[in-house]
């Protein structure tokens, strides 16, 4: 038992510098996220690449309201190579009153960062990612943005400290 108890602390010890050390300055979210008007479905732009999108094209994502605090996620793809559609359920919830920054979970109990980083002032895009700057993504509520929009969005993402070489441009038929 006291063996256990020495990992045990151990282990928290080194999970709290971890966690409290970061390569990474803060990152800024938006002011305020009115979920309302962020509801609904949002076509996926250009994201990081991960195993979990790996092969996706006409990648969308839809949110609606399940209870007073938690919002149902909906994504779906087609696989490139197959023509194969997928699709994942989770669950969101905000952790502040502003909205802007949510946990989001397709295995819980597990739960990561989906913070709202640039939002068109008519919620016709958003850029979301999370505070390591491991995960990105640029949605639409179109399936193509504006070059205007693009450009001024891949201004705007180095200065957040998130490299843009990484982003892959998603398929949108």
């Amino acid at each position: 038992m006291q063996t256990l108890f020495k990992y045990t602390l151990i282990l928290s010890i080194v999970l709290l510098f971890t966690a409290c050390s970061s390569k990474n300055p803060p990152l800024q979210t938006v002011e305020k996220v009115d979920l309302n008007k962020y509801l609904g479905t949002w076509y996926e732009i250009a994201r990081f690449e991960h195993f979990f999108e790996r092969d996706c094209k006409n990648v969308t994502a839809n949110y609606s309201i399940l209870d007073d605090e938690t919002i149902k996620v909906i994504n779906r793809c087609t696989k490139i190579t197959t023509n194969e559609k997928g699709e994942a359920q989770g669950r969101a919830h905000a952790i502040d009153e502003t909205n802007s920054k949510l946990k989001v979970s397709f295995f819980r109990p597990f739960y990561g960062d989906y913070w709202v980083l640039i939002l068109d002032k008519d919620y016709n895009y958003a850029v979301v990612g999370t505070p390591s700057r491991e995960y990105l993504w640029i949605l639409s509520r179109e399936n193509k943005i504006p070059a205007s929009v693009k450009n001024e969005i891949l201004q705007k993402l180095p200065t957040l400290g998130f490299d843009t070489s990484k982003l892959i441009w998603t398929i949108q038929e």
